[in-house]
């Protein structure tokens, strides 16, 4: 079969064995596979990238002298069932699935890893049991979002937003649009958003964003809230005040402020920041600018090593938090949300192009004032970046 494989960094179609899939597996006909930021930073810093995993216990993550077949946003239909498998999804079926594959006691990222041929392909090996058929006739191209769509519902989670809460999110590509959509479909109070290009301001207001800001002339901190502090003495004082106003009950003011404290009325008012860039220097830059109290949702990877000073977040009583990818039960509640209609990913959709014209739809997407989500499908002959459907 034909796929683009990545090699000492560059991509090329080559000619691939077919799939064949293991006791457990499908073999899908690849109808779309989503271009990913990881698989751009991959392709580059494969080997940077390896050796973090290996310290962390996955050892077969790409390196740059692998032959991989890159791609795990994956929309196909069953082609073909392997040994043991339940049958529950029968040839044809639409599905969708999630980026993991087993071989024998080891789990392996599809797409990321040379031992998991990915999606930019014609067939693609998948897990049975981590496939899931595609509801309510939703179309190919927004059912190609739920992995990228689950990405951002995960980080959203981990900022465990309160009612009330104001959201900011920095940097409008694919991933900070899809918090932004996700922030959206939770009803967020406010959501501010910010990016150095009028293309992609123009898409986060599509995608939901109540502002939209170019940091070069605006913080997006300043529309925030006006309880939010700014400043140490803002805290400093209202606790002050708040013991001199409670001292002047007849009972003592720390059994009130206890009772308070369980109501949740005493937490101080700050945004929750998705810092969606990833560009060396950005969290310093986040940590100095955002109010106190804030909750920081790394979301962006910044590559390579990058300073900042925990002086400024400890003094500031940030609560710094790091996202990466999502568990089966968000990537399901993902596609659901999607075909339901409850998430809307379509202002993401930015083109589709075919295998060939994969190494040009890269380099379009390394400018970051140009294209948002490109989807890849296979049938489609040529190089040139076609519209969504």
């Amino acid at each position: 079969m034909k796929a683009v494989v990545c090699h000492h960094h560059e991509l090329a179609v080559t000619d691939v064995p077919d799939p064949a899939p293991g006791r457990g597996q499908l073999v899908l006909e690849v109808q779309r596979c989503g271009i990913c930021g990881s698989d751009l930073h991959s392709r580059l810093h494969a080997d940077d990238l390896a050796d973090v995993l290996v310290e962390i216990g996955y050892p077969d993550y790409m390196r740059a002298d692998d032959p991989v077949v890159l791609g795990h946003e994956i929309y196909g239909v069953v082609a073909e069932r392997g040994p043991g498998t339940r049958g529950k999804l029968p040839a044809g079926t639409p599905v969708v699935a999630l980026p993991l594959v087993r071989h024998g006691a080891e789990v392996h990222a599809v797409g990321l890893s040379a031992k998991a041929p990915g999606g930019y392909a014609e067939r693609v090996v998948v897990q049975e049991a981590l496939t899931l058929a595609v509801p309510n006739g939703l179309a190919p191209d927004l059912a190609a979002l739920t992995e990228p769509m689950a990405v951002a519902w995960h980080a959203v989670n981990r900022g465990r937003l309160r009612r009330g809460d104001v959201a900011v999110v920095l940097g409008c590509g694919p991933v900070g649009l899809a918090v932004i959509s996700v922030l959206q479909a939770r009803g967020v109070r406010k959501i501010i958003a910010s990016d150095l290009s009028p293309l992609r301001r123009q898409l986060a207001v599509k995608c939901g964003a109540d502002l939209v800001v170019d940091p070069r002339e605006v913080s997006p901190f300043e529309h925030g809230d006006r309880r939010h502090f700014t400043t140490m003495q803002g805290p400093i004082t209202a606790a002050m005040d708040a013991v001199e106003g409670l001292s002047r009950l007849p009972i003592p003011w720390w059994n009130t402020w206890r009772l308070l404290d369980k109501a949740g009325l005493t937490a101080p008012k700050a945004p929750v920041v998705f810092e969606c860039v990833g560009a060396p220097g950005m969290l310093e830059r986040v940590l100095a600018d955002t109010p106190l109290h804030s909750k920081v949702v790394v979301v962006g990877v910044c590559m390579g090593t990058d300073q900042w000073r925990p002086a400024m977040a400890i003094n500031k009583e940030i609560d710094l938090r790091f996202a990466v990818g999502y568990t089966p039960l968000e990537f399901r509640d993902t596609l659901h949300a999607l075909a339901e209609g409850h998430l809307d990913a379509s202002p993401l959709l930015t083109g589709r192009v075919g295998l060939a014209g994969v190494p040009a739809a890269f380099a379009e997407l390394a400018n970051p004032h140009g294209l948002a989500k490109v989807l890849v499908d296979p049938r489609l002959p040529g190089q040139a970046i076609s519209a969504p459907e």
